[in-house]
């Protein structure tokens, strides 16, 4: 077995079809999803057909809560080897400069950055051979 992989964002999109490889490569899922549960399920039911666990947590990567209770949900799998940081958004995009409001801009890079270093946080938290004697795996 190869533990559990957690995917931000991966409702839709690439963050879905990591999902699904992930399973098909023997990795429990968990997936991590803003906004649409029902796309969240579909993914679940895949990565189910393919006979693994999985579970969909809804979740702002931006909330440093958020993140610790979807890598609480993960650990509900197994131990969590490795992660995807897929979650993101583009705001107005596109658009000109000068149409752009501070309160997007600071959304963007809350979820975009911010959401990617708490995710990674969380992440050596319970993956690094110093916290837990496991270290992590790169994807195959």
């Amino acid at each position: 077995m190869s533990g559990v992989l957690v995917v931000t964002g991966g409702s839709r999109g690439i963050g879905a079809a990591v999902a699904t490889l992930g399973a098909v490569r023997g990795y429990d899922v968990l997936i991590n999803y803003a906004t649409d549960s029902a796309a969240a399920e579909e993914v679940v039911s895949r990565v189910r057909e393919s006979g693994r666990k999985a579970l969909a947590v809804r979740g702002d990567v931006a909330s440093e809560d958020d993140v610790i209770a979807l890598f609480d949900a993960a650990a509900g799998l197994g131990p969590v080897t490795a992660v995807v940081n897929n979650a993101a958004i583009t705001g107005n995009t596109p658009g000109r400069l000068d149409s752009q409001d501070v309160a997007t801009v600071r959304r963007v890079l809350d979820v975009n950055v911010t959401g990617v270093f708490l995710c990674c946080r969380e992440a050596v938290r319970r993956m690094s051979t110093r916290e837990c004697g496991r270290g992590a795996q790169r994807l195959r």
